[in-house]
């Protein structure tokens, strides 16, 4: 019997919803109904608390290839995790970029500044800059909300975006003559390419 019908089968004989068994296992009624329709599998530290609850052992609740498979999934989870807090940890980051002085100060000037001090550049430019920059931070808190939810698909999406948001962020940078932001982009445009390489293999 594979693990979703024992699952199912301990559940009803004990007369049990799946929002009764998520509260007594302290998980959500969605990952109950993932693993009963086979849909997942539970992390390794939630296969040994369904079988303590159910008073079994881990091999009665699920076979050996079932672990393995379970594990798998497990390790790919916080790998996918790791990639998203660094994802998000990076453009999050880049508040610092409101206040470093590595803005040249207009396109003839040798002299850099913080965004905010910044005087012989066009308002629409510097209104660029400010939008660019905090629609990178918000990108990053988006993603830092989205963890919390069971939505694999949405930090997915959310990780596409950052990078597409960086790529044209280090264009223009570049093409308003600023080299130490555009640099800096590109730099974060790198490892967020690695970050998503790292997360499809």
């Amino acid at each position: 019997m594979e693990f979703k019908d024992k699952l199912l089968s301990l559940r009803k004989e004990k007369g049990l919803t799946q929002e009764q068994l998520a509260e007594a296992l302290f998980v959500s009624r969605t990952a109950i109904s993932k693993w009963e329709s086979g849909r997942g599998y539970p992390s390794l530290a939630s296969l040994q608390e369904i079988a303590k609850y159910f008073s079994i052992t881990i091999d009665e609740l699920i076979n050996q290839e079932e672990i393995i498979k379970a594990a798998e999934i497990e390790k790919q989870q916080n790998s996918d995790k790791f990639v998203n807090i660094v994802a998000n940890l990076v453009d999050l980051l880049l508040i610092s970029l409101l206040f470093l002085p590595i803005f040249r100060n207009g396109n003839n000037s040798t002299i850099n500044a913080s965004l905010f001090r910044l005087g012989d550049v066009e308002l629409w430019i510097k209104i660029s800059f400010i939008s660019i920059i905090s629609l990178s931070i918000l990108n990053g808190l988006c993603g830092f909300i989205i963890s919390f939810f069971d939505k694999p698909v949405w930090n997915k999406h959310r990780l596409y975006t950052g990078l597409a948001l960086s790529s044209i962020s280090v264009i223009f940078f570049i093409a308003t003559r600023q080299p130490y932001v555009g640099a800096i982009y590109f730099v974060l445009l790198l490892i967020k390419g690695v970050l998503l390489f790292l997360k499809r293999k």
